[in-house]
């Protein structure tokens, strides 16, 4: 656990150098306005750019975990390095580095972790039963690329299989179940290092983007609109980003430790765009036993709230698309020309808030005895 808090914030380098030379370099639709290309270059750019956070990954964690447990740091990091290439997502498409990146992005930092526990894990599991301890590191370097090259031989990926597996969400349809399910999946994905949003987008978003224009129709008809779970009503679950992190986000700006003060003041404003990667990955929730559960259960509660709020009329259904780099309060007024929304998503702010609260005292406590 230490290791990967460790190295994750370090593996950001990897995402923010990804995330400016693909806005700089790589092609972009056309817009009518600079700040609608920047907008689709960021969107365009951010999920190769967690490909190349996850390359990144890999190397420093299984350098760490191979220093932290006295372990030959080359050959564990050479060993990570060559299972990680081989998990990698199939077909690979290297004609198109940057689609190709996209899909890497979606679970990239899963396999990444894997990975280096794997090639960490083996020798050091070794080394007890074998001697000398050059041999336990051979031989666990050997085990670990030996099962990575039988899954590639069987045309069989982590990435793929995972795909495969929430494949079924796509059959959900407008309810609550579907709400709560997809909310439930897309966190949980992140705090084992899946970009949940992304991960979900090619299964649940055709599905739920097509109602959403359906409502904008009807809304444009002047019907009633036919759906409540649509892409826009996930802006009152999820203020801040994923997690609903905006309450914590604030929390931490206060904290008595420093390490958590410092990141959460640097990741203040991207929080107000919806945006919380520097949040996620400097504090990190990944793999973080104190914040993972309310990182997953807040959200829950927010969507069975708005679910509950919007099915019995007191906050219309949305109509409109509204990308989620839009600030909370404003997107949901936008989606809905609902006044009330605006007073939902501050309720649900403050729902959030208690929940998060007794679970930041708690980790903050941790952090202070580490420091100390």
């Amino acid at each position: 656990m230490l290791a990967v808090r460790q190295a994750i914030p370090w593996s950001f380098i990897g995402l923010l150098a990804g995330l400016a030379a693909l806005m700089l370099f790589a092609p972009a639709p056309a817009e009518p306005t600079a700040g609608a290309a920047l907008l689709a270059r960021f969107t365009l750019a951010e999920l190769p750019a967690f490909g190349i956070m996850a390359a990144t990954l890999v190397v420093i964690l299984s350098y760490r975990l191979a220093t932290a447990l006295a372990l030959d740091r080359v050959l564990v990091t050479a060993t990570a390095c060559a299972a990680f290439a081989l998990a990698l997502p199939r077909p690979f498409a290297f004609a198109d580095p940057v689609a190709y990146l996209h899909r890497v992005g979606e679970s990239g930092l899963l396999l990444a972790i894997l990975a280096a526990l794997a090639a960490a894990g083996a020798p050091y599991a070794l080394r007890r039963a074998v001697r000398p301890a050059a041999l336990a590191s051979a031989l666990g370097a050997f085990a670990v690329v030996g099962a990575a090259l039988a899954l590639f031989a069987a045309h069989l990926s982590i990435a793929n299989a995972l795909v495969a597996l929430l494949q079924p969400l796509d059959r959900l349809g407008d309810t609550y179940a579907a709400l709560l399910i997809v909310t439930v999946v897309e966190t949980l994905l992140w705090t084992i290092g899946i970009h949940g949003p992304a991960t979900l987008a090619a299964i649940v978003t055709p599905v739920y983007l097509t109602m959403q224009f359906e409502n904008t129709e009807a809304f444009a008809g002047h019907h009633a609109l036919p759906y409540i779970v649509v892409v826009s009503l996930f802006l009152f679950v999820f203020p801040g980003g994923a997690g609903a992190t905006l309450p914590l986000t604030v929390m931490l700006c206060f904290s008595r430790v420093a390490r958590l003060r410092t990141i959460a003041r640097l990741a203040m404003v991207p929080a107000l765009f919806n945006i919380n990667e520097p949040l996620l990955f400097g504090l990190p929730i990944v793999f973080n036993p104190f914040l993972a559960l309310p990182f997953v259960v807040a959200p829950a509660v927010l969507a069975t709230i708005t679910y509950a709020v919007v099915a019995h009329g007191w906050v219309a259904r949305p109509a409109y698309y509204i990308p989620s780099a839009v600030p909370a309060p404003a997107a949901t007024y936008l989606a809905t020309l609902d006044p009330r929304a605006v007073v939902l998503v501050l309720l649900n702010i403050a729902v959030a808030t208690l929940i998060y609260y007794p679970f930041v005292r708690a980790y903050e406590r941790h952090e202070a005895r580490i420091a100390a």
